[in-house]
Formats: C-alpha cells, structure tokens, sequence
C-alpha cells in the first residue's frame, strides 16, 4: 500500500485500521480469534497504521491489538491514547490527563500491547482542567525517555493544537472526518497546512453508513452499540440520508468500485496528509474499504461529489449530544 507522512517523520499507510469496533461501540465485540485474524490480514494487506485506546472496553481493545501485532510489531505503527477517567468498574467515567495520569495509562499500555514504545500517543479527549503545556510537557519527557514516538491529539482546538505545538511539535490530530462531517476543513485544514500536522480521519465511513451496507430499517438498539444514540441513525433520518448512499452506489458502478472505495478515496484526495482509519470487524470489510488506496477519483468526479453533497441535506446530529460535548472546538 501507497505510505503518506504524518507530521515530520512518522509514514504510515496511506489507510489505517480503527480497531475499536473489534471491542466496543458498534455491537457486540468480535470473536477474538476472528478479531486476530481480522487485525493480521490487514497487516498482510500492507496497512502499517492500527488505532486503538485504553478507553476502548475499557483495555481490552489495547490487549487485542497487542496480541495480534507481537508477531509483526516491528512492521507496524500504533496509536494509542490517554485521558479518560475510569473507576475501579472499568466504567468511564470523566476526564484525566494529570501528568501523573499519563505516566501511569502509559505504563499500563505498553503491558497491554506487548511493547516498549507507542508510535502515536494521542490525548483522548482536551481535559480543561490540565493546562495544555503541561499535558505536552509530559508527552515530550515521554518520547525522551523513548516510551513514546510521536505526539498526536484527538478532537482538539486550534487554539489548544498550538498551545501543544509550541512544547513539542504535534505529529497529527484525529478529528471526525468524512464525506458528511467536513468539519475540519474549515477549522483545522490550515492550520495542518501551516505547522506540518498530519489529520486522521476517525468515522471515516460515518459509522457504517458510507458503505451502503445500512439499510433503512436496520436498529441499533444494542446497548454496546453506540449508534443508538446518534440522531442520524433513527429510522427517520435513515430514510431521508439514504439518498447519500444512492450518489455514491451510482458513482461507484461507474467508477468499478463501492460506496466505501469511493468515500475513503474522496478522502484520500483531499490532502496528502489525511489518512484514514475505517473500522473493519471482518475480513470482508478489508475486502472493501483497502483496495480505495487505488481508486482515483478525477477532478469531473470531485465536483460531481462537491455538487452532490452541496444540495444534499444530511439529516440528524453524527453523534449523541454527549459525545459531542467533549470535542474540544
């Protein structure tokens, strides 16, 4: 697979795997040799770049990957990344990036994923209550002590990306990224431009959708499942976005690829730095979304999307009130 560069010295894959749905989220977790396996084959399949969190099961996430990549730790990078409080029930339960925090969720997770250094450790979410220099101060003693590789924050500011920058520089910041939820075009695209900071798109196929697989009546009515809280998931907003799945299933019969090919492709294009990171709990789901590292998509194509989604009304909030609360904007 084609490599793309985040911040100064980190080249990933240019399609990187989120890991959390093999866990927590979207369902029932995977069967863990399956999630193995899944992990593996997209390792096979060249991608380098596999993202994961302590707050992922809590832990169990973290565990899974670092059974699946021991193998091949030197041919792959991971994130991982801190913040969240957890009580003595696993449950998630606040913020807590206290410089003594992040040693400790460090320290855990090199355990869980079998490693001596994380390639990307993010800040999970901006905790107003640590100042961000000191968050990156301690981030930096990290990598200095060579425990940590590469600086990354998730659902930052501007504002808060800068104050990190100037302790040590950033080497990408994950955002909600996708066809409908552009967002950090207009608050983050040059600002990356402007400090060498690479961008990766977590829910880049906005949480299944974008594949065409979502019909309009499918339920989320797991308890494990995340979506059932989102607004663009009720089966009124279902119906009314499926139009959005229409475009892209026609585009694609015309291209030779699928509706996922065509939204990570749409995202590959966008910058040279954008990587990325579709879940994938099954082996078919790879099948899908990694052959898009080869779809080109041409400028008639880039307008024609630009146009479509310009006069499409997306309905429905991407995620709960509560998860969209604790982006730092």
């Amino acid at each position: 697979m084609k490599k793309r560069k985040l911040g100064d010295g980190l080249e990933v894959s240019s399609i990187g795997l989120g890991c959390m749905g093999l866990s927590f989220g979207l369902g029932p977790a995977t069967d863990r040799s399956e999630a193995v396996r899944v992990i593996r084959t997209a390792a096979e399949r060249g991608v380098t770049l596999f993202d994961t969190a302590e707050g992922y099961g809590p832990y169990v996430n973290e565990e899974l990957v670092g059974e699946a990549l021991e193998p091949i730790r030197e041919q792959v990078q991971i994130g991982t990344k801190f913040g969240f409080k957890i009580d003595e029930n696993n449950q998630i339960v606040g913020l807590d990036s206290r410089p003594q925090r992040i040693r400790d969720v460090v320290e855990a997770a090199l355990k869980r994923l079998r490693t001596d250094r994380i390639d990307l450790l993010y800040q999970h979410r901006v905790d107003p209550a640590v100042p961000m220099e000191d968050v990156a101060g301690v981030v930096k003693d990290l990598i200095a002590e060579g425990k940590v590789k590469h600086y990354g924050l998730s659902e930052a500011s501007a504002l808060n990306i800068r104050k990190a920058h100037a302790v040590y520089p950033v080497a990408a910041i994950q955002d909600h990224y996708s066809l409908w939820m552009r967002e950090p075009e207009t608050k983050k695209f040059a600002l990356c431009e402007e400090l060498g900071i690479g961008l990766v798109a977590w829910g880049p196929l906005g949480q299944g959708f974008l594949t065409g697989k979502i019909t309009t009546d499918m339920k989320f009515d797991d308890p494990s499942d995340l979506r059932k809280d989102f607004p663009r998931f009720t089966p009124e907003a279902l119906e009314a976005n499926f139009r959005v799945v229409e475009f892209l299933k026609d585009l694609g019969a015309r291209k030779g690829a699928t509706p996922a090919q065509i939204a990570l492709a749409w995202l590959l294009s966008r910058k040279p730095w954008v990587v990325p990171i579709p879940g994938g709990t099954a082996v078919a789901h790879l099948d899908d979304n990694l052959p898009a590292a080869e779809v080109e998509l041409t400028p008639e194509d880039l307008q024609r999307i630009d146009v479509a989604f310009t006069t499409m009304e997306i309905k429905g909030a991407p995620l709960s009130e509560g998860l969209d609360a604790a982006i730092d904007r």
